[in-house]
């Protein structure tokens, strides 16, 4: 399992909001959603990391 680095992100709030939102009602929380979003988004691109890391 790769290691879990900090990382400060500025984010606009109405999209914090919206993104709060969407955690509870996957029951994720606000990290675990943000990051959730952030992994689909590298695999709809073809970048996912897990698989770059298998080649």
């Amino acid at each position: 399992m790769s290691k879990k680095k900090a990382f400060a992100l500025r984010i606009n709030e109405d999209m914090l909001n919206a993104i709060e939102k969407w955690a509870a009602d996957e029951f994720r929380s606000t990290n675990g959603q943000i990051e959730w979003m952030l992994q689909q988004s590298l695999k709809d691109a073809k970048r996912d990391p897990k698989k770059n890391q298998e080649a």
